[in-house]
């Protein structure tokens, strides 16, 4: 069952498939307070759905100032230096895991 985080009106603002700061209410799949949510979600005209694509392009433009000298990596936030490394590393796991032509 997903966690829900509720507003001020006590109506569900966001949705965790985790237990974390802020999602502490359960509520059952297919209920009609997460049936209502997600129908707000899915007619925001796809915006949700290019949030994924969004962040690559983030990535990249911040690896590009890295590279060019523009920022220092270590002028980031800690947090943000965590995040891109964690996503470096998994990145480059997956590409590993998906090199199906190898080496040869």
């Amino acid at each position: 069952m997903p966690f829900v985080m509720r507003g001020d009106d006590g109506s569900v603002v966001a949705i965790s498939l985790v237990q974390k700061d802020g999602f502490n209410e359960e509520l059952p799949e297919g209920s009609e307070e997460l049936t209502a949510f997600r129908s707000i979600g899915a007619s925001t005209g796809g915006l949700d759905e290019t949030d994924q694509d969004f962040v690559r392009v983030l990535e990249d433009v911040v690896e590009l100032l890295i590279d060019k000298g523009i920022i220092l990596f270590t002028e980031l936030p800690q947090s943000a230096q965590d995040k891109i490394m964690r996503r470096q590393r998994l990145r480059s796991e997956l590409g590993e895991r998906l090199n199906l032509i190898g080496d040869d």
